[in-house]
């Protein structure tokens, strides 16, 4: 496979003190901070963090960054201890991670890959065939996630001759691309690419975004070109503290979400990146706010709120609970915190 698109400019810390992102004072330490973690920003997402400091706290470095706690991991899902080869993570028996790119549009501040992100561009033409492989080689694999990096980084040609190699295999029904690509860099969702995704009878985009205020008219557009093509849209968000931490930022951004077609699929609980401590809530703080959401949103709205255990062990959700074990039965609390008696039948 041949061709991407050109890359932007390089986005430095005096760029972000000329946008007034940060101050003059702090450039030093912010300079250190971008060399342990990679910087970059679309120009989309720049004019909306001038706007919006739900958007800025993503993607505009701190010095809080350059803080490591104990509980930090350098690989914090476990990506490499289930990599039979090079870019395909195979945690569970019908899915597989093909890691097609390590670039991304913007690097975001609490990324989980954040250690490796950026570090390398595309997967290496023999190491894709590997992977390619050993997808047509395991039965078991009906689904393939494409990720990264960002795989809609990658040229409308690569990723048509991608798509088609996955189709190609019979056992793989379902392709699912998981990018940030259609909010903070719409220019890329051309009818070239959309024509590249349809080569697969069932290709799903799961949309990564936090806050509402990521959802620019070039976005909102964006989206509704990939649902009028027929392609299923879902999202997934991170619980990010000073972000999206309170039941009204979310209900905001869900209820947009659904307007636009696109089902909020997963909240991620933060994760244990090294450098990103300061973004993580308690779990507790995040079923508190499921809990106020359940009874605002319809579950259309409702995305499954989800813990990776730290380690490469799986997603388990973590939503409240509404249901407590008694000598009776069970006491069911409703969404206004009211408890009712619920009974099993007899065996």
């Amino acid at each position: 496979m041949d061709g991407s698109s050109p890359p932007r400019a390089a986005l430095t810390i005096p760029d972000l003190v000329a946008d007034g992102l940060v101050r003059a004072d702090d450039a030093p330490v912010l300079e250190q901070v971008a060399q342990d973690f990679r910087l970059r920003l679309t120009p989309q997402m720049r004019a909306a963090s001038a706007r919006s400091d739900g958007v800025a706290r993503q993607f505009v470095p701190t010095a809080a960054e350059l803080i490591q706690r104990p509980e930090d991991l350098p690989d914090p899902i476990g990506d490499d201890a289930h990599a039979p080869v090079p870019g395909l993570t195979h945690r569970y028996p019908d899915r597989v991670i093909l890691h097609v790119t390590k670039t991304c549009e913007v690097y975001c501040r609490f990324c989980f890959r954040r250690e490796t992100v950026g570090d390398t561009g595309h997967l290496p033409q023999d190491q894709l065939d590997a992977a390619l492989d050993y997808i047509a080689r395991t039965p078991a694999i009906h689904e393939v996630i494409l990720t990264g990096g960002d795989p809609l980084v990658l040229s409308a040609r690569r990723i048509a001759d991608l798509v088609a190699r996955l189709a190609d295999i019979a056992h793989v029904g379902v392709l699912r691309l998981h990018t940030r690509v259609p909010v903070v860099a719409p220019d890329r969702i051309t009818d070239a690419l959309i024509a590249a995704l349809r080569q697969h009878p069932s290709v799903w985009i799961v949309l990564h975004t936090n806050h509402a205020d990521e959802l620019t008219a070039e976005a909102r557009a964006a989206l509704t070109r990939l649902a009028d093509a027929g392609i299923p849209l879902l999202s997934q968000s991170v619980l990010l503290r000073g972000v999206n931490d309170s039941a009204d930022t979310l209900e905001a951004l869900f209820r947009a979400l659904i307007r636009l077609r696109v089902k909020p699929y997963y909240l991620h609980h933060c994760d244990l990146a090294r450098g990103a401590g300061h973004f993580r809530t308690t779990i507790d703080q995040g079923q508190a706010i499921m809990a106020s959401l359940r009874g605002r949103l319809s579950g259309t709205a409702l995305p499954t709120y989800v813990l990776d255990i730290p380690g490469g062990y799986g997603k388990v959700p973590i939503g409240p609970g509404y249901l407590v074990p008694d000598a009776q039965g069970w006491t069911v609390t409703d969404p206004n915190g009211q408890q009712h008696r619920y009974s099993d039948p007899e065996s």
